[in-house]
This record gives structure tokens, sequence and C-alpha cells, in this order.
């Protein structure tokens, strides 16, 4: 995908809907078409905050591919958690609509393909900084397990603070489908490196070479292999070696030791900050606000005016009455309209969540319509910050702190032990041995058996199924008795909660909730309460457990999790950042609260996530009235 650009010659940066664009997708209403490539179109839109944001919506071709669709959901759940400074965030995402699509935060400048076409090769030191700071994007990238695989400069945006590597990792769902056998091009030629022209292994190094053609591409105007046809480029860039005469000398060793055909001897990204830090003659590259060109700065400025969307209301969610839709107005950057204050209707439609059930002791009475509470957000967005949460600074990253694992105790010696909480005495038990001796007198006459049923009975269990096996407060007592009592049960005592720190779940374990040291034991698919699917998902596994995942700033309680009702069975962790909570409920009638605490860094050996464990045993909605 060519990213958030406008086609390549046209002279509106915000081009309006065409006949064939849609005018929404899952949700976000489209206000101008930015840009179009071999895997789709982009599109600006708006969140419901303001924010604008670009919807990459990716060719219907793509996805009838069942390989391409898998592939493309395991990029964007790996691009989800990329939080570089020089990376457009992916915030949203549906690889399994009708048509996937993902969402970035728009970034406000020029690609560096556009800008060299339209003002020329840029000056030395705005290159110097251009390839730091992409050096930077890819050390997160990669980081994060992805190969970018198209670098390019179509593929990198010219903001003020610096550049933005876009469309990260999107080139390896498109590897996977016939399309690119048949005529569809995805990726530039002129920016491959040998291996994978030659279709060999892709590594990171091959990034480390498209990187020393885009620093070429930018100080000289011109591919460093030349252009021409794609076989041709091909060829030269397997067999020949690039043409750096125009090169500035201050860049030669930098282009020079990228483009090596030996992808073992490239430079390490790290390296390459140091080539660049030596050749700008400074231990510390520094990036001044007029880091580039005037006339690419210009560019900028008019790329921010983002264009307001017309002054009309949501579509109507049933069709109007044979009226045909009117054409969508012309969008001019020459009507600027500040980003941050668009009329409503152009973010995704807010929903309200399910009505939870009164707390217990809150008196019922009239409650405000739905349309008068404070809608959510349809989904979390932050541009800067970590999947769903403001101020999140991703452990996995470079430099993340690494998290000891916690030295747990020994394990119960029973498997399947489960503690109970402490029974307090029945009340009344006064009165409940004069009706006893009652009920003796009063059947003397009819036979002492009959008395005998009913003292039994009047000992037994009180709950309704007294007559069945012990239960969820008793269990392993399994009663006999063939009688039904029909006295109300007592009210249960408030159960205890039991808290774990710094739990280190490894990808492939699980957690018990019912054991008394609940720590992490190997196995994630074995009707276990709680798992860390290696698929990237926290599970509940067992017959009739469940998750919640709670709204940010939500504070979990057991009120809260015995009243929530929006139940699934997993949950993706890169839908999960530090601070969000999610509710468990186990088919045995537990009830736990999960606190994400940090993920696992990037140099670690495992995956893993360090949470918080609150368990309140036997306090399940289901079990607490049985």
């Amino acid at each position: 995908m060519g990213g958030q650009q406008a086609d390549r010659g046209g002279s509106e940066v915000f081009k309006p809907l065409a006949a064939d664009d849609p005018t929404t997708v899952a949700g976000y209403r489209l206000a101008a078409r930015l840009g179009a490539g071999g895997m789709g179109k982009v599109y600006l839109s708006y969140t419901p905050g303001g924010r604008p944001v670009a919807i990459k919506l990716i060719r219907p071709e793509f996805g009838e591919d069942a390989e391409f669709r898998r592939r493309f959901a395991q990029e964007v759940r790996s691009a989800q958690r990329v939080q570089g400074l020089f990376t457009a965030p992916v915030i949203d995402a549906d690889p399994d609509g009708t048509q996937p699509w993902l969402a970035t935060a728009y970034v406000p400048g020029p690609s560096l393909a556009d800008a060299v076409v339209a003002h020329g090769a840029l000056p030395v030191e705005t290159v110097l900084l251009l390839v730091a700071g992409m050096a930077e994007a890819l050390h997160v990238i990669h980081g994060a397990g992805i190969v970018h695989r198209d670098l390019k400069p179509s593929n990198v945006l010219l903001a003020a603070d610096g550049p933005r590597v876009i469309d990260f990792g999107i080139a390896h769902a498109a590897d996977a489908t016939s399309l690119t056998g048949s005529g569809v091009t995805i990726g530039t030629p002129s920016f491959m490196a040998p291996e994978q022209a030659a279709g060999q292994r892709v590594t990171a190094a091959t990034d480390v070479f498209a990187l020393g053609q885009v620093a070429a591409y930018a100080a000289t105007g011109v591919p460093a292999f030349g252009e021409g046809t794609g076989h041709g480029v091909l060829y030269r860039i397997v067999h020949e070696e690039p043409d750096l005469s125009a090169v500035p000398e201050r860049l030669t060793e930098l282009v020079t030791r990228c483009l090596a055909k030996d992808p073992e001897v490239r430079p390490t990204l790290s390296e390459i900050i140091g080539l660049c830090q030596a050749a700008n003659a400074a231990t510390v590259l520094r990036r001044p606000e007029d880091w580039l060109p005037g006339a690419v700065s210009a560019e900028i400025t008019a790329r921010a005016a983002a264009p307001a969307p017309p002054q009309t209301p949501p579509p109507p969610t049933t069709a109007p009455p044979a009226a045909p839709p009117a054409a969508p107005p012309a969008y001019s950057p020459t009507v600027p309209t500040a980003p941050s204050t668009p009329p409503p209707g152009y973010g995704p439609p807010p929903h309200t969540a399910p009505a939870a059930p009164p707390a217990a002791g809150v008196p019922s009475g009239p409650v405000a319509p739905p349309a008068a509470a404070a809608p959510a957000p349809a989904f979390a967005y932050a541009p800067t910050q970590g999947p769903g949460a403001p101020g999140y600074a991703p452990p996995q990253g470079p430099g993340g702190p690494a998290y000891p694992q916690r030295p747990w105790p020994g394990r119960p010696d029973q498997a399947g032990y489960r503690p109970q909480p402490p029974q307090q005495p029945k009340k009344g038990g006064g009165r409940g041995l004069v009706v006893a001796v009652a009920a003796v007198l009063a059947f003397a006459v009819a036979g002492g058996a009959t008395a005998y049923v009913v003292l039994k009975d009047k000992d037994g269990p009180t709950s309704s199924n007294a007559g069945g096996k012990g239960s969820a407060g008793t269990q392993g007592s399994g009663g006999t008795g063939t009688g039904t009592s029909t006295q109300k049960p007592t009210t249960a005592p408030a159960p205890q909660a039991a808290t774990y720190k710094d739990i280190n779940l490894t990808a492939g374990y699980h957690l018990t909730l019912g054991d008394n040291d609940v720590r992490p034991q190997d196995g994630e698919d074995n009707n276990y309460e709680l798992s860390y699917d290696t698929g990237g998902y926290l599970d509940a596994e067992s017959s009739g457990g469940n998750l919640v995942l709670l709204d940010p700033g939500q504070e979990g309680s057991l009120e809260a999790c015995r009243a929530e009702t929006r139940f699934t069975q997993n949950i993706y962790v890169n839908k999960l950042s530090p601070g969000r909570q999610v509710c468990v409920t186990t088919g045995t009638g537990h009830l736990g609260l999960v606190t994400v605490k940090a993920f696992s860094p990037e140099d670690s050996p495992s995956t893993y996530l360090t949470l918080d464990l609150t368990v309140w045993r036997n306090a399940a909605p289901s079990s607490s009235s049985s």
C-alpha cells in the first residue's frame, strides 16, 4: 500500500471520494481519499475525539485468500505492539471483516518519494537525520518480531519532528497469496535486497539493505540500481554493484556498507546510527525544528489542515425511501479546518455498555435512559502509547526492564484441592430446637420413624438440593438424603479475597484459581481455568468459564465482576496494556480479577505477562445461589 499519500502527481492532497469508494468502513466515516497502492486504498477519517486517522482498506481479491487473511491477522497483532517514536502506530483493525482494513495515526507530511519528486534530492544533514530516525524505527519493528520487507521512499513519511516508517510487515501477508504471481506486484523492485529478489530467506538484514537504497535515493534523487523494467532492476541488484557516483562523500561509507550483497556483513542498526553520528561530526544527533528544507516543511503545513467533514448527521441505520444518494462534496486543502474539532458523526459510532444488574443493597428506581449515559468509544485509541491505555511505555521495547520470576511456594498435597470459606454458625438454634421437639411430640402417635426423618432433614443441608451431593460450600460431603427441603438458604458469608502478586504467566502455561498457592503450570489446553495460549491470547477453557475485559478506568472488584455480563472465551494480549483488568469466572464457581502489570521485555527468551491476581473462591453468581 502506498501509505497516507495523495496519488503521485496529483495536485490535491485530499481527494474527494469517487463513486466506487465506500462512505464508511466499520463505523469510520470516510472524509477523503489519501492514496492507493498494490494492496488497496487509503482514506482519511476521524476518531470520535477529532484525531485524524488513515484507514487502509485491503483489496477484495486479497480478502478472498484464506492464507492472506491468516498472515494479515498475525502481522496486525504484532504491529499493534509497535510503539516507536518514528512509526505510525496501528490503532484499530479488522482482519476478519468482509474486506480487511486497518487504521493508523494520520501523519501530516509528504512521503519521501513525493518530496524528492517535487523538490529534488535532500541535503546531507537531512539525510543523516532521516536515516538515523529510520534505524530507530526498524529497531522497534524488529523487536516486535517483524521484518518490514517493503521499506521504500513511499513508506517513509516526513513529519515536522522526524520521519515515520509505515506499512511494516504487511507485505509478508501479501507474499502468501497467488495474486503476487498473476500480475499483482507488491513491493518496488528498485528497493529490494538481493536475497529477496532471489526468493531466499528474508531477515532483518533485508531491511538494512533497503535502508541503504532509501538513503541513496534521498541524497541523489535516483535509485542506486537505476530504473527500468522490474526484471532488469532485480538482475542488477543480485549481480551488479550500485552506482554511487552521485552520493555525497560523507554518506558513501554508510550507503556502501548497507548495500553489501552478503547479509552477514551489513551493519547493525546501532552501527548505522553510529555512522550517522560520525558523518555529522557530533557524538549525538540533534534534530532541529527545521530539519527539512523549507519547501518540504511548507507541505507539512498544508497537509496538517485536514478537510472538514460535511455538516450532516451520521447515515441512518435503515435506508431512506427511494431518494438517490447525493454526490460526495469536494474536499479542498484551501479550506483548512483544525482536525481537533470536526463535526460529530465522523468516527466509529459510540456504543453503550450493557446495563449491569444493581448491586445488593442499592435501592431500585427509575434510571436514566441509555441515550443519557456517557457513550464509550467503540475502540481503544492511543496513537503514541501502548494498546488501549494513555501513557503506555511497552516493556517489550528496547531497554525494557526484565521482570524477575516469582519464587513460588509449594503445591497443596492433593490435586484439585479447593479451600473452603469459613462456615458461620446458624442463627436461631434455640428456636430450631423447640420446633424439633414440637415435631417429635406432634408425630409421636404416628410413629417414631416419621419424627426421625424430620429431625434428620433439620440437621442436613439447608439448600434446595439437599437430596443431592454436597453443595459448593461443602465439596466432598456427599449427602444421600432423599427428602426435599423447603427452607430458604441462609445468607452466605462474604467471600474472602486471596491475592497473588507479580505472577509471570508464560505463554503455554495456565493458572488454577482453586489452588491454595496459585502459580503457573505447564499446559494450555486441558479444560484449565485460565491459560495463556501460545496463539497470543488469554483463554477461559473450563466448562462454564468466561472472561470479561473491563473498560479503561473501570475499577475491578467482586461486585463489578459479579455484575458484568460481557462474556468472552478469550482475550488477545494485544488488547491489553498495563493497568487493564480482566474478570475471570471459572466453571468450578470461583471468581478472579487479573490486573496486567507488564509484558516480557524484548530480550527475554520467553513470552510472558506479569500480573496480579485476586481470587474469591466459590463466589461466582451461579455458585453463590446454589
